[in-house]
């Protein structure tokens, strides 16, 4: 594969809501490139570095990228996963695996490593919407070899957040719904949006 450019992430629109405001502002400024699921081609991926997908991704379509997107991410490719892996898109990541009865104390977040995209949020702001707590996370997709944990779940700190460098490139893998619909109540929905981009987009370290 060619060498990826330095800079520039596509924000995948699996969903017919319209991109948030952070979102179309990124997007004014050069940071990202819209695209919609039939959009995404192999010449669209290798002219950016970075990808951006949410919960409704259609990871049976995203099965026919998986070769791609593994060469991809190993010429540095960023990729910030949202949601519950289903689906073998990344052939070294195991399928999702939910919590068994979970109670509050399950939701409570440890972070266990730093990341540009978390840093300095104090993890109790995340943990419940309009408190109501799970909306974070309620499982883990499993860690590939390598992979450092970023968030943990409860007691046995279940790791809803993790980072895998792949080559020269890496997977941020949030399994909950979309990172930047927490927080919401602290005003946490746009800095997430808007770390997610820099992240993707090569502007802030991998780790």
């Amino acid at each position: 594969m060619t060498e990826l450019p330095e800079r520039g992430a596509i924000w995948l629109r699996s969903a017919f809501a319209e991109p948030s405001q952070t979102v179309r502002a990124a997007e004014a400024a050069g940071r990202v490139t819209v695209l919609t699921e039939p959009e995404l081609t192999h010449a669209a991926l290798r002219a950016h570095r970075g990808l951006i997908t949410d919960t409704q991704l259609d990871q049976d379509r995203a099965l026919g990228w998986a070769a791609e997107l593994m060469a991809w991410l190993m010429a540095g490719g960023r990729w910030l996963f949202n949601g519950h892996m289903l689906r073998p898109i990344l052939a070294q990541a195991a399928p999702f695996v939910p919590m068994a009865r979970p109670g509050r104390a399950d939701f409570v977040q440890t972070r266990l490593a730093d990341h540009p995209i978390l840093a300095g949020i104090d993890p109790a702001r995340l943990e419940a919407n309009r408190g109501v707590a799970g909306f974070y996370g309620r499982g883990h997709n499993p860690m590939p070899d390598g992979a450092i944990a970023v968030t943990g779940l409860g007691p046995a700190r279940v790791p809803v957040d993790w980072l895998w460098p792949v080559g020269a490139g890496a997977v941020f893998s949030h399994a909950g719904n979309d990172l930047w619909g927490a927080g919401l109540e602290h005003g946490l929905g746009p800095v997430l949006t808007d770390r997610a981009i820099a992240w993707a987009t090569g502007e802030t370290p991998c780790a």
